[in-house]
């Protein structure tokens, strides 16, 4: 399947959307090409809910300007989507009739519970939540999912979006009139309280769509926000509203030049931002998530999943992801496999002292840096600390919240504890003394685990750890030469005995020449 590679356009009702993803030979996904155009296709239908002729001519042409652009890419297969404004259409089959005639396209209409199960299949798929409702608001149309444990419980959709919500209540008024937002948000909390499994649900909302981004992005920019990437960004319920307040008290001009706002969302950003809040207000929600995975991915992973064995796998979000990072950065599993397994040997001789105490987290977490460290060696041998933190840490990883993101960072980044306090430095009220310290010590026990296998060809059998009056001795025990592991286990030991918090003395012995 290397490189394979299928078009998506998404006719929406405040966007048309196309993208281009490319499938590697993991199962990777990326995208070649993302362009839209704000065609607002809801705002041609009428009190009959018919879609004007010149909407139609906006649509058909907007296809064919992506359909020429799509034909660059020797794509396998194209697929057009339509929500909301094609689907509320009475006159839809003329407009389906209309595409494939001209264009030979093949319209496909999504059904509401169909666009809601999308956009939550990539949700459930790419985030470390368990629990959650998501809500994906369009121009005409806003999706609600519950999900527990991972499994769909409840959908709705509802007739309104950011469009159709802007030329109910703000038609022929300003952007942030005061009246329009009352009756909207009266309304609004209304229509929520109507399904008995929102109210009160105390689940995290996840956020899907451009204007969810959007309200992450002004929010990061207000907040300074130390790491680049919206996917699992969690924003409180407060910084919800303060971001809503901040909108409504600018003029039109300063949305302009609001970091974050994109431009052709400066007239629907407050009806959006009324039904974020108020939904969290209604659910007594802890958090508002975001999620850069939506209806479009949605597709594509189902896609996916079909034609390969699970390669996202819903229990398995963290782990996939890692194992993909492991294959894109090119490094060798065998070191990587004996960095984990000598890093557990290391845990377990200092468990058994008395010395560490790991969680069951943290461990999973140890392995992950272990199995990505010094990625950045791929880009080049002599900043690989650097690069590594930066690419783990400002990367959407799909199932990692952006604190276990800095955490796996740390990790795998660890070259010495002066190196680790300026990373961390960046993001130092993230985290505790204690699991500063903690991860501190993790990233120690990688380093010399590292060093115990050097030259990467030389396994340990069996290794010891032994007080010695006021210090304590490790006892190696090698099959083979480990002239490389014994200059650097005595330069790095010192990463070990901050964790023991003692002095260290090793002994390094191989199993068929005795001492060396």
């Amino acid at each position: 399947m290397a490189n394979e590679r299928f078009g998506l356009i998404d006719v929406g009702s405040n966007t048309i959307r196309l993208v281009i993803f490319e499938m590697d030979d993991y199962q990777g996904v990326t995208e070649l090409q993302n362009i839209k155009t704000p065609a607002r296709l809801v705002q041609y239908l009428d009190d009959s809910k018919k879609m004007s002729d010149e909407g139609i001519d906006l649509l058909l042409a907007v296809l064919r300007s992506f359909t020429e652009i799509a034909e660059r890419y020797s794509i396998k297969d194209m697929k057009v989507i339509a929500t909301a404004a094609v689907r509320q259409s009475v006159n839809r089959d003329e407009i389906i009739h209309q595409v494939k005639d001209e264009l030979q396209l093949d319209l496909e209409l999504l059904a509401e519970e169909k666009e809601a199960y999308y956009g939550n299949y990539a949700v459930r798929h790419t985030m470390d939540l368990m629990d959650g409702i998501s809500i994906d608001i369009g121009g005409g149309s806003t999706e609600l999912t519950l999900f527990k444990d991972k499994e769909v419980k409840e959908v709705h959709s509802f007739p309104f979006g950011t469009v159709s919500l802007r030329r109910q209540f703000f038609s022929d008024k300003k952007h942030n009139d005061k009246k329009a937002i009352e009756k909207a948000t009266q309304w609004i909390r209304d229509q929520f309280r109507q399904l008995d499994w929102v109210p009160d649900a105390q689940v995290p909302l996840i956020g899907i769509g451009g204007s969810a981004r959007n309200y992450a992005e002004i929010n990061q920019r207000q907040i300074d926000y130390p790491i680049a990437g919206i996917h699992e960004y969690q924003m409180t319920p407060e910084e919800l509203e303060n971001t809503f307040d901040l909108l409504v008290k600018s003029s039109m001009k300063d949305l302009s030049d609001l970091d974050g706002l994109s431009e052709d969302r400066r007239d629907i950003i407050i009806p959006a931002g009324i039904v974020f809040k108020e939904l969290v207000n209604v659910m007594a929600a802890p958090s508002f998530a975001i999620s850069n995975r939506g209806l479009r991915e949605g597709i594509i992973l189902e896609r996916l999943n079909k034609e390969y064995r699970e390669p996202y796998d819903l229990y398995g979000v963290k782990r996939q992801t890692v194992q993909r990072l492991f294959k894109q950065y090119d490094i060798r599993p065998i070191s990587a496999h004996q960095r984990i397994m000598l890093a557990d040997q290391l845990i377990t001789l200092l468990k058994e002292k008395g010395i560490l105490k790991v969680s069951d987290e943290q461990l999973y977490l140890l392995h992950y840096g272990a199995t990505l460290y010094y990625l950045g060696s791929y880009i080049e041998d002599d900043s690989k600390s650097q690069h590594t933190f930066y690419i783990i840490s400002n990367t959407n990883l799909h199932g990692f919240s952006h604190k276990d993101r800095v955490r796996l960072a740390l990790l795998a980044s660890y070259k010495n504890k002066s190196l680790f306090k300026q990373y961390v430095k960046t993001v130092d009220d993230w985290f505790s003394e204690d699991e500063k310290e903690a991860l501190l010590h993790l990233g120690c026990i990688i380093k010399f685990a590292e060093a115990l296998n050097d030259s990467h060809v030389n396994f340990v059998q069996e290794m010891a750890l032994e007080e010695d009056g006021d210090d304590y001795r490790l006892d190696v025990t090698y099959m083979g030469d480990a002239i490389a592991e014994e200059y650097r286990v005595n330069k790095h030991k010192n990463h070990f005995e901050r964790v023991l918090g003692k002095p260290l003395t090793i002994s390094l012995k191989s199993v068929t020449e005795g001492s060396i």
